[in-house]
């Protein structure tokens, strides 16, 4: 006899808080992340006493963060910068919610790389665990480099793609200009594109995230307790990760794929929702190649089959499942996934003003790394 389990509620998202993004001498991870939690906190309603649980991402220390905001969870983590961590923050949040463990979790992301210089890669790579100078191959420790070997590769074995390159860039582009909180607020033409420098060939300019300091916070909270707070909650239908450690982490030879597809389908077994029909997908985009990748790894297409499904995709606004419709890494900010997340939850509230959909019920995010992650954010609550 097949017994079919009830799926557990769904945690509620029911309140953001985000700083601008930019460049502020005068901040740091601590001051950026308690701006956005502040905020976060106001949307709720939620006051210190009412968090069990506290989870930071890029803030160096989470008993000094709790000491600022006079929080004293049942948990405190902290988490490195790794943009994959976004979704792991996510994913303990909801876990811990669903086990009964806590009732309301705050998730803080505050980043301060712009003004501190942050590097990625080189002798001073302070990025993640900072052991890129012993384990990575000799002059690829950058990941920009990285990825340009990656699209390297998969041209080779799936043929021409840079124009879907191209289509990805300027689409997020036009998302970033109807965003008054985007960093870059002037379209380009896909002439422009072409005409900007390589950065590592064949990745130019525009095929590259933008780093800036900014702060993120989320209040996740029970189901039962989201109808209390002044905001309309949104929920999260199902968060996923898997690993792909085993293999060679930078470059695989799948492009993260076996990973992602693992991801993928967790994801849909969660929620009820396959990822490729949502009504919209924040896609990690680091740099474009990963758009490609993370669109065959989440079932968007086939495998190898991206550059034509942009090709012949709306990716915009008005298309059946809008790309990263705040501008993204690429336009927007480089917020390491947490900006995704906030884009989603706006869109499903009915916030973004111009740029706002006509139907976001169900909304994706996935990220394509060695942890491949995904989400899908709910207007319903089952």
């Amino acid at each position: 006899m097949n017994i079919v389990r009830p799926r557990p509620p769904r945690p509620a998202i029911t309140g953001i808080g985000s700083t601008a993004f930019g460049v502020f001498p005068g901040e740091d991870a601590y001051s950026l992340g308690s701006t956005a939690l502040r905020a976060a906190m106001r949307e709720s309603g939620v006051r210190a006493d009412d968090i069990d649980g506290l989870i930071v991402c890029r803030i160096p220390d989470y008993q000094r963060f709790g000491e600022l905001h006079g929080l004293n969870p049942q948990f405190a983590v902290n988490l490195p910068g790794q943009g994959r961590m976004a979704a792991i923050a996510l994913q303990m949040a909801c876990q811990a919610i669903s086990a009964g463990s806590v009732s309301t979790v705050a998730l803080v992301y505050g980043n301060d790389g712009r003004t501190a210089g942050m590097k990625y890669g080189g002798e001073g790579d302070g990025y993640g665990s900072g052991g890129a100078g012993l384990w990575f191959p000799y002059g690829m420790t950058s990941p920009g480099a990285v990825h340009a070997m990656m699209f390297n590769r998969y041209e080779h074995e799936y043929g021409r793609a840079g124009d879907a390159l191209a289509k990805v860039a300027v689409t997020c582009r036009q998302h970033a200009v109807l965003n008054p909180g985007a960093v870059m607020n002037k379209a380009y033409t896909t002439a422009e594109y072409y005409a900007a420098k390589f950065i590592a060939a064949p990745l130019r300019l525009f095929d590259y995230c933008l780093i800036n300091d900014g702060g993120i916070a989320l209040i996740v909270t029970r189901a039962e307790r989201a109808g209390d707070a002044p905001t309309r909650p949104v929920y999260v239908a199902g968060v996923s990760t898997a690993t792909q450690l085993a293999q060679s982490t930078f470059a695989p030879a799948d492009y993260w794929y076996s990973g992602m597809r693992r991801a993928a389908a967790a994801l849909e077994a969660q929620s009820g929702v396959a990822p490729k029909d949502t009504d919209a997908a924040m896609i990690y985009d680091n740099f474009t190649p990963t758009v490609l990748f993370s669109m065959e790894g989440f079932g968007m297409c086939g495998k190898g089959e991206a550059a034509e499904y942009v090709r012949a995709t709306d990716l915009g606004l008005t298309g059946r499942q809008p790309l990263n419709t705040s501008g993204g890494h690429l336009s927007e900010s480089y917020m390491q996934g947490w900006g995704m997340f906030t884009e989603a939850v706006r869109q499903i509230r009915g916030e973004c003003g111009a740029r706002q959909l006509k139907k976001a019920d169900n909304i994706l995010y996935t990220c394509a790394s060695p942890i491949a992650s995904g989400a899908i954010f709910s207007r319903e609550a089952a």
